[in-house]
Formats: C-alpha cells, sequence, structure tokens
C-alpha cells in the first residue's frame, strides 16, 4: 500500500487557509483568527496520522513520493536520471518526529497569535506559509527542494518580526534576513557543486556515492573538497542553530519578535541547523564529520557555557531564555561531537525537548507582557501572587529547562553528557559546570519573576485565560511524557541513529 500524495497535501495543506483569508474583510478580527487557527489543524491532524500508521506497523517508505521536475540537458544515452530534480518528498523516523513536532508548535503559535492587535489578516497569511516552510524542509529528500523550503521560511519571518515586532523590529528583522541570506548563500554554493560533480541532488543517492570506493560519479571528489564541503555545511547550518559565535542576530530576534513567532523561530526554526547538520553533515559526509568531531564536541561546550554564563547577568526575561537558546544548543553538538549512540540520541531528544521547552517559555513571556508590558525581571516580582497558575507552569517549564528528572530536558542531556563522557571525559567534566550554571540562571530568573520584590504594582491581572490553556497543557504534557516514557522518541529514531552509526563505522 503506498499513499500518493499524503505529503504533498500535509505540507501544503496551510495553502487553503491562506486562501481564505485572502478573500475576508481585513477589519473581520474574531474570523480571521479562527480561520488562522483552523488551518493548521490539517498539518496536525495528518502527521499524527502518519506517527499512529508508524507505530501499527507501516513503513515510512510507502509515504514517498517522486515525480519527474526539472531536466538540464539530455543524457538519456547515459542515464535518464543524470542532472534531473525531481519533486519528490518522503521521511523517516528523525523527519516524522521533526514533523509532528512542527505541526504541535504551528497549531498552539496560532493560538497564542490570538494576542496579535493589528493587521491580522497579513499575520495570519504569512504564518501559514511560513508553516508551510518549515513542515517542506522536513518532507524534502533531495537538496534543491530543501533549499526552496529553506528559503520559503526566510520571507515570511523577515515580515512577521519586521512588521509585528516590538521596539527594534527593523534591525531585528534585517539582521535575521542578512544572516541566515548568507548561510543560504553558501548552502546554495555546496548544492550546486554537489549536483555538478554527481549529477544528481538526491539524499540517498548522495549518500550513497559519497561513501562509495569508486562511485560513478561525473567528477571525481577528492577528500580535501569533501571536507571543505561539509565545512561549508556545518556554516551554513550553524548560522542557523546558531554555533558560536555567529549567534548575535538570534538574540535580537529572540527579543525583538512577536512571542508566538519566537514559539515557532526557537522551537522549530533553529532546529532546521540541527537537522541539516544531522542529515547532510553525518549523513553525506560521515568521514569527514569523524575528523571533526572533536572541534564541534568542543564548540558545544563554548555555546553551552557562554550561553549559560551571559544568560545569569541578564535584566530582561528574552535575553535570559535568548542565551538559554544558545547554551541548550550546545547539547546538540556536544552529543553529535560524541559520534556514539547515546551521544547521538541525546542530541535528537535534545533537539525535540527544547523546541518544547521554549515554546511554552515564550508562550508564558507572551502571556505575562500582554498582561504587563513588560519582560524586566525588575518589574515582575511577585507575579505569583496576580498569576499563581502562569507562574506555577512558568517554573515547572525552568525545571524541565534544567534537566529535572521526569522531564524531557534530563533525558536528552543525561545521553548526551554519557555520550561525551566516554569519548572525552575531561571536556565532558568542563560542559557540565554550564548545567550547573543554567540551574542558577533560569531559578534567578523564574524566582525573580514569582516571588522577587516588585518596582511597580500590577492591579487587576487575569490568570490563565479559555484559549491559553491549550497550550501551556499540550507542550507540558509532552515534555513529562517524553520525561517517564522516552521510547515514545527512541522507537521511531532508532532505525535512522543505526544509520547514522553504520555511515561513521560506530
Amino acid at each position: 500500500m503506498t499513499f500518493s500524495y499524503f505529503l504533498t497535501f500535509l505540507v501544503f495543506s496551510p495553502l487553503l487557509g491562506i486562501i481564505v483569508l485572502a478573500f475576508m474583510p481585513r477589519t473581520n478580527e474574531k474570523a480571521i483568527k479562527l480561520v488562522g487557527f483552523l488551518a493548521t489543524l490539517p498539518a496536525l491532524i495528518l502527521s499524527l496520522a502518519a506517527y499512529n500508521m508508524y507505530h501499527t506497523g507501516t513503513d515510512l517508505a510507502e509515504f514517498t513520493e517522486r515525480v519527474r521536475w526539472i531536466t538540464f540537458g539530455d543524457f538519456g544515452s547515459v542515464d535518464e536520471n543524470l542532472f534531473t530534480v525531481f519533486y519528490e518528498l518522503g521521511i523517516d523516523g528523525f523527519a516524522l518526529v521533526m514533523l509532528v513536532l512542527t505541526a504541535v508548535i504551528s497549531t498552539l503559535a496560532a493560538l497564542a497569535s490570538f494576542h496579535i492587535k493589528k493587521e491580522w489578516k497579513g499575520y495570519y497569511m504569512l504564518f501559514l506559509l511560513l508553516v508551510i516552510g518549515m513542515l517542506g524542509v522536513f518532507t524534502a529528500q533531495n537538496l534543491i527542494l530543501f533549499f526552496i523550503f529553506f528559503e520559503v521560511t526566510l520571507i515570511p519571518m523577515f515580515f512577521l518580526i519586521g512588521k509585528w515586532g516590538f521596539f527594534e523590529k527593523e534591525k531585528a528583522a534585517y539582521s535575521f534576513l542578512i544572516y541566515n541570506g548568507l548561510g543560504s548563500a553558501i548552502l546554495l554554493i555546496v548544492i550546486v557543486l554537489l549536483f555538478a560533480r554527481t549529477g544528481t541532488t538526491n539524499i540517498d543517492a548522495l549518500r550513497f556515492l559519497m561513501n562509495t570506493p569508486d562511485a560513478p560519479l561525473v567528477t571525481p571528489i577528492s577528500d580535501s573538497l569533501k571536507m571543505g564541503l561539509l565545512i561549508a555545511l556545518l556554516v551554513a547550518f550553524g548560522i542557523k542553530l546558531p554555533i558560536f559565535p555567529l549567534h548575535s542576530w538570534m538574540l535580537r530576534v529572540h527579543v525583538e519578535a512577536p512571542p508566538s513567532i519566537v514559539m515557532l523561530h526557537s522551537g522549530i526554526l533553529l532546529k532546521i541547523g540541527a537537522f541539516g547538520i544531522i542529515r547532510f553533515g553525518m549523513g553525506i559526509f560521515p568521514e569527514q564529520f569523524t575528523d571533526l568531531a572533536f572541534v564541534l564536541a568542543a564548540l558545544g561546550v563554548v555555546n553551552l557555557l557562554y550561553g549559560a554564563f551571559l544568560a545569569f547577568i541578564q535584566d530582561d526575561f528574552k535575553m535570559v531564555l535568548a542565551y538559554s537558546s544558545i547554551s541548550h544548543m550546545g547539547i546538540v553538538l556536544i552529543g553529535l561531537g560524541a559520534l556514539n549512540e547515546a551521544g547521538i540520541q541525546g542530541a535528537i531528544f535534545q533537539v525535540v525537548s527544547h523546541g518544547l521547552i521554549s515554546a511554552l517559555m515564550f508562550f508564558l513571556v507572551g502571556v505575562m507582557y500582554e498582561r504587563t508590558h513588560t519582560s524586566h525581571l525588575s518589574n515582575l516580582g511577585g507575579l505569583a501572587k496576580g498569576m499563581p497558575i502562569a507562574a506555577g507552569f512558568l517554573l515547572a517549564g525552568a525545571m524541565a529547562s534544567l534537566g529535572l528528572p521526569g522531564m524531557s530536558g534530563f533525558v536528552s542531556e543525561f545521553m548526551a553528557f554519557l555520550g561525551l563522557f566516554r569519548e572525552w571525559p575531561i571536556l565532558a567534566a568542563v560542559g557540565t559546570l554550564g548545567i550547573i550554571m543554567t540551574a542558577v540562571y533560569l531559578l534567578r530568573a523564574v524566582l525573580a519573576i514569582t516571588f522577587g520584590r516588585a518596582d511597580r504594582e500590577f492591579d487587576g491581572l487575569t490568570d490563565i485565560r479559555t484559549f491559553e490553556w491549550a497550550p501551556v497543557l499540550v507542550l507540558m504534557g509532552l515534555i513529562v511524557l517524553i520525561g517517564v516514557y522516552p521510547a515514545v522518541l527512541s522507537q521511531p529514531l532508532q532505525a535512522t541513529i543505526e544509520t547514522i552509526m553504520l555511515g561513521i563505522g560506530g
């Protein structure tokens, strides 16, 4: 049994919402918000259906779609697929998990977007276009299609930041565009070189050609060129992740973008960087990746410590969470640099775990900002008195982020460091300082907000409202589910991790 165009319907399902919104009057706020929210549901339903079908025994290969799309030249006498780009979508266990994560956070971010105060029609049309790009990135089976979806995410993000952001929104939007545009340019150069040398952009074909001696390449690729291509990929996706020192643009976005958009940015878009490093860096160039493993692990420790120490001295809670994201992405690099099953599994768990935790924390930031119009720690003291439920979820989110057992953060951090201790114990011991600092800066910030002394009084604060219950309950439920039953992730990821380990000789 094959599921013809299942993934196409999943990826492009938000397009129906864009079409409906295009014909709606721009002043009908309630209807626009409702349509914007409902338009995210088909992708959520289909992704959950795919996850359920996988658990009932369906082979993920049955979701594959492949249609001839663009042909460069006539090479039929040699190979009819040579220099041909196909429209091809497919998923493995890792992509399936990321699809579900994207669909869940997109739906919850659409609910969080009910706080948007102006020009709702344009906002939700761009929001749904962003969702299409994110879903497409995780299903694309060739580099050109991946690049197209990758670029689709940049355009709506630029306008969503620059139009609906806060005080320095234009500066943040242009910083986002310049840095990510540079990463895209580097990625495009890598894709063009690979296409010119191999005649294909199919990811599985490239994995075979790059790792098979005497493979039938159009033009031979030396080991030094492979290393150069891998470094270029690490830079391109390192900007997205981000890896220190390519991180400054991300701080501005986290502070200036609307909290609902930061839920997507921190929860999903940053994870495209990790997804690219794992799928393309480790998958296509495993031998060269092995040579750079220590460097990557060391960069992970730098990320972890740098983000943790700077988060400790911030007064703006958005900046605390921004530096926290940098720090937690260091754990992803640590796990990948370990080059063993525990480390790689921990890295992928961290991708999912941080996506859920950061989405929860920024949703709560949006809830607090909507009531108080500030995110500074010194102005938010004693918030537990007026908003006890929100304060409770904020503390629970902080516990998950610092790695409390029973929550997803503990599972991912434990496995990543277990992998690193097996390979480079001294480096891992240094990295544990970041784990200690994570507890320090998160408890400092959250306790200052909930029980600290306030510089101002807030009268008549309302706690979690009706539509705000769904995001906090769903995200917290998933965080706890992964923490107490990690198999919900490890089962679909097992085949992906085995493929990676086989490629790197593990």
